[in-house]
């Protein structure tokens, strides 16, 4: 019962703010007894509104299988790719592996991790 509460209370927040960037001041570890104050921004995946989280959820639970969402939503190939597409352009990569900045090449060639030749690489292909 008291994961329907999260889930109806995760729903109303989501209904309230209709996607608009909100920022969260508080947060509690329900497993230890711990509180963090700040200010946080919520991923962009908590932005979406109810009705795109069940979507993305349905494409997870189907391995990405554009038939079965086509069955499960009752709608064409195109327009669960529209969907996906909007999601998705709402969304911002992050990029795991960023190239390194010029200051951060060339504090690499100061301590000598690399080469000259490597850092003009480096630079040049940055």
């Amino acid at each position: 019962m008291q994961e329907t509460s999260k889930t109806s209370d995760w729903q109303e927040l989501t209904q309230i703010t209709q996607g608009q960037r909100m920022i969260v001041e508080r947060v509690r570890l329900t497993e230890k007894d711990v509180a963090i104050e700040g200010s946080f921004e919520l991923p962009d995946l908590a932005r979406l509104s109810a009705e795109d989280l069940v979507f993305i959820t349905a494409f997870i639970r189907t391995h990405g299988s554009i038939k079965e969402m086509e069955q499960i939503f009752g709608v064409s190939y195109p327009t669960i790719k529209s969907r996906l597409t909007r999601i998705a352009n709402a969304l911002h990569f992050v990029d795991t592996n960023p190239r390194p900045s010029r200051a951060e090449i060339l504090e690499r060639l100061h301590r000598g991790e690399i080469t000259a030749e490597e850092a003009i690489h480096e630079l040049e292909s940055s």
